[in-house]
């Protein structure tokens, strides 16, 4: 594998669990550096090259630097063209960066909200009405999902290949399968969305980087 520079964030976080999957399938080694949240992306050495602070942030061996998940994501994934991570033409490439929007925006976001405020109580302020509006977000976002997913028959988004956008896709399904989903909900609501999941981490390069799904029986409430 070819080193192409080094990481700062957490291997839990999930747009760091996408950069390592792509740099992984595209057979590239990215150092994912120790990391302690508040602390070494506050420090002196960080804020000089990344002065907002924010992880994941990327700098490659020539000094190159970057910020934001996605566009780190997309960035690794455009070094090596065949192993088709972006699409294998401009339009499927728009299709993969409109999935990546969509499932950032509109499922992602959503599951990250209800994590934190119902599963770790983390939120001010969060409190029944605000949980049923993400909650509201997802299923719509799901139930259009699982019906494109359904005529789909190779299972995956753009093509026959796993895209970056499968990829994203997988990290927010994980995240909705510890929040909004339980059993019921995986298995009989959103089979389709659940089975994209499960195809994904058929590839053991990716399951290798998610790790387990820890997904829960019911879905969290908020009282």
């Amino acid at each position: 594998m070819t080193l192409i520079g080094k990481l700062y964030g957490h291997i839990l976080q999930p747009q760091t669990k996408v950069i390592m999957s792509v740099a992984a399938l595209s057979n590239l080694e990215i150092d994912l550096l120790p990391f302690e949240y508040g602390v070494t992306n506050q420090s002196p050495e960080f804020i000089q090259k990344f002065p907002l602070g924010k992880v994941p942030a990327f700098e490659s061996l020539n000094g190159f630097k970057l910020t934001e998940g996605a566009a780190i994501a997309r960035y690794v994934s455009s070094l090596v063209p065949d192993a088709g991570l972006l699409g294998r033409n401009a339009e499927e490439t728009a299709l993969v960066d409109q999935w990546v929007h969509f499932t950032e925006f509109e499922i992602h976001m959503d599951a990250s909200m209800i994590y934190a405020g119902a599963g770790l109580n983390m939120l001010p302020g969060y409190n029944a009405d605000r949980h049923k509006w993400h909650e509201e977000r997802i299923v719509r976002s799901l139930r259009f999902l699982d019906n494109y997913l359904e005529k789909r028959p190779s299972g995956l988004l753009v093509n026959d290949n796993i895209t970056l956008a499968d990829i994203f896709l997988a990290v927010a399904i994980q995240r909705v399968g510890q929040t909004a989903c339980g059993t019921a909900e995986r298995e009989q609501t959103y089979p389709h969305v659940f089975a994209h999941y499960a195809k994904v981490m058929s590839e053991e390069k990716i399951k290798a980087v998610f790790g387990e799904p820890e997904f829960i029986e019911e879905r969290l409430v908020c009282n």
